[in-house]
Order: structure tokens, then C-alpha cells, then sequence
């Protein structure tokens, strides 16, 4: 049987409601096109040259916990230099990273419906009709990530594919959602409606997602939103506190 979010990506938007592309979906793109090199296997390769911390940029507004993820890292060097997301599901937002921590954007996000950091055993595959509203959550985590097709010929990123759960342009199969009202709205609340998968401006997709995970696979970081962050992440640390830093160490 097909992944749901097969069937459901199949109707991505490609086209916004008026006044939507004047809302501001997504901040700066930089050096997207970059040409990427091969993929780095754990403790082989070299690190990239890095730049200074992600989140010492002061043109850079994020909430706290997304700074501290991506100074940790930057710090650890855990994208073993890949380009790299965070998703923080608790504000609703996605932030785009190149291989060496710049930030290359921002964008609002469609997140699941239900509160939760894990998905349910076998709903990759489950009929639509089976899936209830506290299943329909996107899995905290770190995920390695590449770009492939969906049912519909339309390509994604794919985040958890056993959980079928993938980061796509927004949808637009069911108008009564009003999942392109809801992707501009300020209130994260509003942002809680999809099956698990993380929907983000169709432009966002195209000119940021696309190109930095084009010619190579990445790292998702999926915030959890119910669990302590060493809980999903083991090796995370406060780059910013000694005794959290010595901690995670021993």
C-alpha cells in the first residue's frame, strides 16, 4: 500500500491566495546554489570551513531553543558537513541551513495536528480512514533527509519515509482546511493541521529547500515539543553552559 503522504502531497499548491506572497513567507536566501560536495560519512571527512555560530548573527530571529540547537550543531559538527533543517514545531517554523551553519531561510510551517514527538508504529502505510486525529503527529528526532518523488511525480523532501512523513510545498486538496490562510497566520495554533508532514511556502520549497538538498542528502532536526531535548537528541549539550557541555562528555 502507498504512504498516505503519497496520496496527499499528490495535490500540492502550487499557486498562492492573493496577498499571500505579500505576507512575507520567508526571509533571505543565500548562496542556495552552492555547488555541494559528496556526502561526508560520519568521522571520515574533514569539517567544512565553519563560520562564526549561527545564532551570534544579529540579522537572525529564532526562538531560543532553535538558536541552541543549531550553535550545538555547529558546535559538534552533528550535520557532518551537510546542509541541515530545524523544524520547531512548537512556533510553527522551519530554518534552512548550508553545510557550513549559515542560515539560508526561514519559513512558516504546517506541522502535525496532534501534540506529540513520536509517530505511530505502521502509519506509513495505514488508509486515511484509520489514521485518527491523536496519530496525526510529526515525529521529533534527527532524520536524515533527501529530496525524491511522490505518487504524484512531484518531488519532496523526504524526512521519516517508513513514517511516510516528508517536508512539501503546502497543500491545498481540501480548501475547508485552509492550509494557505492557516501557513501565514501568526498564531502557531493555526499552523497544527496536517497528517505529520511538515508543509512549507511552495516558493520556500523551490528556491531554498530544493536547490541546498538537490545534489546531495541532509540532516532534519525535529524539536521535540513534549520530551526533554537529551531525550530525542542523547548528544546534545548548551553550548553556552561548561557544566551542560562536561555532562554530555562523560
Amino acid at each position: 500500500m502507498a504512504h498516505w503522504c503519497d496520496r496527499i502531497a499528490a495535490g500540492i499548491a502550487t499557486v498562492f491566495l492573493p496577498g499571500v506572497v505579500a505576507a512575507s513567507l520567508f526571509i533571505s536566501q543565500a548562496n542556495a546554489d552552492d555547488t555541494l560536495p559528496p556526502p561526508a560519512e560520519t568521522g571520515t571527512s574533514a569539517p567544512a570551513a565553519h563560520v562564526s555560530r549561527p545564532a551570534n548573527d544579529p540579522s537572525w530571529i529564532a526562538p531560543d531553543a532553535v538558536k541552541k540547537m543549531a550553535n550545538w550543531v555547529f558546535e559538534s559538527r552533528d550535520n557532518r558537513d551537510l546542509p541541515f533543517v530545524i523544524v520547531d514545531k512548537a512556533e510553527a517554523k522551519v530554518f534552512v541551513f548550508d553545510k557550513s551553519g549559515r542560515i539560508l531561510g526561514t519559513a512558516w510551517a504546517l506541522v502535525g495536528l496532534a501534540r506529540g514527538d513520536d509517530s505511530v508504529p505502521g502509519i506509513g502505510t495505514m488508509p486515511l480512514t484509520q489514521i485518527t486525529p491523536d496519530m496525526r503527529t510529526t515525529p521529533a528526532g534527527r532524520f536524515v533527509a533527501t529530496i525524491g518523488n511522490d505518487l504524484g511525480k512531484l518531488n519532496v523532501l523526504w524526512v521519516d519515509y517508513p513514517s511516510a512523513v516528508s517536508l512539501h510545498r503546502v497543500i491545498n486538496t481540501n480548501p475547508a482546511e485552509r492550509r494557505l490562510e492557516r501557513i501565514v497566520s501568526k498564531v502557531p495554533a493555526e499552523h497544527r493541521i496536517s497528517y505529520g508532514c511538515i508543509n512549507v511556502p511552495a516558493q520556500f520549497f523551490d528556491s531554498v529547500v530544493d536547490p541546498i538538498f538537490k545534489d546531495t542528502h541532509g540532516i532534519v532536526y525535529i524539536l521535540p515539543e513534549v520530551k526533554e531535548m537529551r531525550a530525542v537528541f542523547p548528544a546534545y549539550y548548551d553550548v553556552d553552559d561548561p557544566g551542560k557541555v562536561q555532562a554530555a562528555l562523560n
